[in-house]
């Protein structure tokens, strides 16, 4: 789980590319989830929430400007 505090720090490219590495990782929980091997299913949840988080921080970096 990554913290906003974490994110705040962060320019808004390597949030960006932080986003893009997420959802990449969401897409290969998703196909483990339909084929039923998934291990841990919370983690699906867990990944979601850090995309808004994620894009909560970008959102509040172009609002400050």
């Amino acid at each position: 789980m990554i913290k906003a505090n974490e994110l705040r720090n962060m320019t808004a490219n390597e949030i960006r590319l932080k986003i893009e590495g997420l959802k990449k990782e969401l897409y290969n929980l998703r196909t483990e989830a339909k084929a039923g091997r998934i291990e841990k299913p919370h983690k699906i949840s867990e990944i979601r929430k850090d995309v808004a988080r994620c894009e909560t921080v970008i959102r509040e970096k172009a609002n400050a400007k």
